[in-house]
């Protein structure tokens, strides 16, 4: 079994909404719950005794886990819930998801197989923290990739390492997620035709909306009177801020327009390539400071610098102090 694997308290917080969907009082394990910030770090021992303590409290379920990862939301996900809102397709948004899982587990665990027609995503065996928390990490997967399709996508099938529950359970599993579910398999796996890839990402989702709402927002402080095509060029640098290669030349390609264009519209603007990439980066920077379940390091990545001490140099010069001081900035406002 992984022993190095870890989650977020923004994670664990799908046991608070477990407990309130359930009318569940809970006081001692809801102390603890409440204890964890968005952004602390929860180890994995920690986070399988919290989940046995929950569904103790609801032993007539059969598969309480699917219910538990059956919550999630954007604000459950803290760096990987706003990388979604940069991704054009669904092939897109499991690519974020592999690039970064390492930031939700602490470490690289998914394996992505091509198997002709079939995408095959796998863990392995020794990445199993157990069927309750194995359960509760797919369910949250499948049914945020639901919440993110234009169309929800069928599964081909999936395959867990433990042991088949009772039959009342192993039918939960398979409405659950609507295809042949299999236990005692050599991978915890989630397979699905090739074709879904291609699923573009309309965010219609009221959740994934109303955080790609706020994210709008901070953009119009960086650009308050934009047209459609500014909104444009401001979109597509949130998409290519995080992958690091965010320039002059690219955007404009993925604008479709030449770079002497693309120069032209800033000069109208008064601005520069380098005086929009900033004040982009810091109305974004304060967005995401606001945000408690993103880590420094994490905002530093979703603005595309290579390491935090480039990010806090770079704040440190647009407003005179660290990332670190406005948070606690915020916080004492809060």
């Amino acid at each position: 079994m992984a022993t190095n694997i870890r989650v977020t308290g923004a994670w664990v917080q799908l046991l608070s909404d477990w407990l309130d969907q359930e009318n569940l009082p809970a006081p001692e394990l809801r102390a603890v719950l409440d204890s964890r910030g968005p952004a602390d770090i929860v180890a994995l021992p920690l986070w399988r005794e919290l989940l046995a303590s929950a569904v103790a409290l609801r032993p007539q379920q059969p598969a309480p886990g699917l219910a538990i990862g059956g919550l999630v939301q954007p604000r459950h996900l803290g760096v990987l819930g706003y990388l979604t809102l940069t991704c054009q397709t669904l092939g897109e948004a499991m690519l974020a998801y592999q690039r970064y899982e390492s930031l939700f587990y602490g470490q690289d665990l998914v394996e992505v197989l091509s198997e002709g027609s079939v995408i095959n995503l796998r863990w392995p065996a020794s990445a199993s923290v157990g069927d309750l928390a194995d359960s509760v990490s797919i369910a949250a997967l499948i049914r945020f990739m639901r919440r993110l399709a234009s169309q929800p996508p069928s599964l081909t099938d999936v395959s867990f390492v433990f042991p088949a529950p009772t039959q009342e359970a192993h039918q939960a599993y398979e409405d659950f997620f609507g295809c042949p579910v299999h236990f005692d398999a050599s991978h915890t796996s989630v397979r699905f035709p090739q074709s879904l890839l291609s699923i573009r990402l309309p965010h219609n989702d009221t959740s994934l909306r109303a955080l790609l709402d706020q994210q709008a927002q901070a953009l119009l402080q960086a650009l308050p009177d934009s047209d459609p095509f500014d909104r444009a060029l401001q979109h597509t640098m949130v998409r290519l801020l995080p992958e690091g290669q965010v320039s002059l030349k690219r955007v404009a390609a993925q604008l479709h327009v030449s770079v002497r264009t693309l120069q032209r519209r800033l000069e109208q603007r008064q601005l520069t390539w380098r005086s929009l990439l900033d004040r982009t980066r810091e109305q974004l920077a304060h967005h995401y400071l606001a945000d408690a379940s993103l880590t420094l390091s994490e905002i530093a990545l979703l603005l595309g610098y290579s390491e935090h001490s480039a990010f806090s140099r770079a704040y440190r010069q647009w407003t005179g102090h660290t990332p670190a001081q406005a948070r606690q900035s915020n916080n004492r406002r809060e």
